[in-house]
């Protein structure tokens, strides 16, 4: 559970880190993803299987962020690409946390 909470705070600390560039949309939904995650780890709503592959879902995009931001200008097509694995995330996260299988 702690390890989990690790993550996810890690997670959290390194999309605070990378928002210094141009993609306050990206960055913003992430928080709200991260916080999302966190908040059904708290809950019990995620099992901790679950809660490990969301987060690694988060620290795939923030990868992507990264990298589209290396050469200074993240372009038309990096930020789509981002957007729809944000997109699959947040349906993702959705699925897991309503799937009736709780911690408890």
């Amino acid at each position: 559970m702690k390890r989990v909470l690790l993550i996810s705070a890690f997670c959290f600390g390194m999309i605070s880190l990378a928002s210094a560039q141009h993609t306050p949309k990206i960055n913003h939904r992430q928080q709200l993803q991260s916080i999302r995650i966190t908040h059904g780890i708290k809950n019990g709503e995620l099992i901790r299987p679950e809660a490990k592959r969301l987060a690694r879902e988060q620290k795939h995009i923030q990868h992507e962020k990264r990298l589209a931001k290396a050469d200074g200008k993240v372009t038309r097509r990096e930020r789509k690409h981002i957007r729809r694995d944000q997109r699959i995330a947040n349906r993702d996260i959705y699925r897991q946390k309503n799937d009736k299988q709780n911690r408890y």
